[in-house]
């Protein structure tokens, strides 16, 4: 059978972190993406922002089958295997001339999973470029471990607390995930990323999803409402609570979103954080 990567493209995602600019949705699927975004956006509620968008595939069936997509399980099979699951999604949408950033940070650090083998899918629904604010990387940083994240003093305008340290590293060396409608990349939980603002006139939308092997296990006196959905293969270590699949077309979810990002200080001390 044919793999859905080259060896080319698995040989970068382990030596630099990612793979971008993958093919998933043509022109002709994009109209129907954005006509269910929009009808997520409209489950909003006043005072509610684009970020509540967020494990909202366990209630949205159009959610659902965008995260179970045939030829992103294809992609993302070729890097943690034949056993994986499906456990968070997250919408990432800088409006036209937005300053919102997001500061460099490793996403292993936040999330009270071990051992650390996950990975995330970025779903373009706009065009991703310079301009619009799109993905910045340090190549390689994957392989480091997970760094000190520093509190973020007085206000500003990225959407974290916390930056992570990048002194071991050559700024020089940052790439940009550029992608079109449709694409998608796919990043290591520890590569180190950021994004600008968007001070462009043009939305950046995106759709994030992240998947694990069957193997890595999350800690639910942190994150409680952690739920899986078997994505491919067999799960024979049911380290996990499983999920039931969403009904409804488009639906929204009503509950704390806690984990370790929400926890603050405590949480962070947390013993399962190694280094």
């Amino acid at each position: 059978m044919t793999k859905a990567l080259t060896d080319s493209q698995i040989a970068q995602y382990h030596e630099k972190g990612y793979i971008d600019a993958l093919p998933v949705f043509d022109a002709s699927d994009l109209a129907t993406l954005n006509i269910g975004l929009a009808e997520e956006l409209n489950l909003l509620e006043a005072g509610e922002t684009t970020k509540e968008i967020r494990e909202w595939h366990e209630a949205s069936r159009f959610l659902f089958d965008i995260c179970m997509n045939k030829k992103i399980l294809d992609y993302v099979e070729c890097l943690l295997g034949t056993d994986y699951y499906l456990w968070a999604s997250n919408f990432f949408i800088k409006e036209p001339c937005s300053l919102e950033s997001v500061t460099w940070h490793q996403d292993a650090y936040y999330w009270p999973l071990d051992p650390r083998a996950s990975l995330t899918v970025w779903l373009a629904f706009d065009d991703a470029d310079p301009e619009n604010g799109s993905m910045e990387i340090l190549p390689g940083s994957h392989k480091g471990g997970i760094f000190t994240h520093n509190r973020l003093e007085g206000e500003g305008s990225s959407v974290l607390d916390l930056e992570c340290d990048t002194s071991a590293f050559n700024l020089s060396t940052v790439e940009r995930i550029n992608m079109k409608a449709g694409q998608i990349s796919i990043h290591s939980d520890q590569l180190i990323h950021g994004s600008p603002g968007n001070p462009s006139d043009r939305r950046r939308a995106g759709l994030t999803a992240r998947y694990s092997p069957t193997n890595v296990k999350c800690d639910l006196s942190v994150n409680p409402n952690f739920k899986v959905y078997q994505a491919r293969g067999t799960d024979t270590y049911n380290y996990n609570p499983k999920a039931e699949v969403p009904t409804e077309q488009y639906g929204r979810l009503y509950r704390e979103h806690l984990s370790i990002e929400e926890a603050g200080e405590e949480a962070e001390a947390k013993t399962w954080k190694k280094d």
